[in-house]
């Protein structure tokens, strides 16, 4: 999956003790990023146990901060991107809901982080693209 061709904006520079999270998330998302769609699914959910869902302030910080320190992932590359936002959320204790999906005319294939039910800082309207996978933050369990 890939973006469409962007111009960058002027981006914001994390101060040096901001980078190292950013950074770790996009790590661990470049080798997820290449695994098949059904192992990506089930690692993103284990991933999300524990964590409370995230405000659409804290995706998009977190995607803020991707971007920031990555330029794989500010350009071209929507599947880490959406990837490293959702791990930076889980290291801050809160989960996205991680989506990737397609468009048919033309096809496009695209991946996105959304919170309280709107897609984050993407310039693509809700709805534009059918999602596929989806993994949303668990409900709590409630313990009788």
């Amino acid at each position: 999956m890939t973006s469409p061709p962007c111009a960058l904006r002027p981006g914001t520079r994390l101060p040096l003790h901001r980078r190292l999270l950013p950074l770790t998330a996009v790590a661990i998302a470049r080798p997820l990023a290449k695994l098949p769609p059904g192992y990506l699914h089930a690692v993103l959910g284990m991933l999300r146990t524990g964590a409370r869902p995230g405000t659409a302030a804290q995706a998009s910080a977190a995607r803020s901060a991707v971007v920031a320190v990555s330029l794989r992932c500010a350009v071209h590359n929507c599947l880490q991107r959406s990837i490293a936002t959702a791990v930076l959320c889980r290291f801050k204790g809160v989960w996205p809901t991680w989506q990737a999906g397609v468009r048919t005319t033309p096809f496009a294939a695209h991946a996105w982080v959304e919170a309280e039910g709107r897609v984050i800082d993407e310039p693509y309207p809700d709805g534009y693209f059918r999602p596929l996978l989806t993994v949303a933050p668990k409900p709590p369990t409630r313990t009788a």
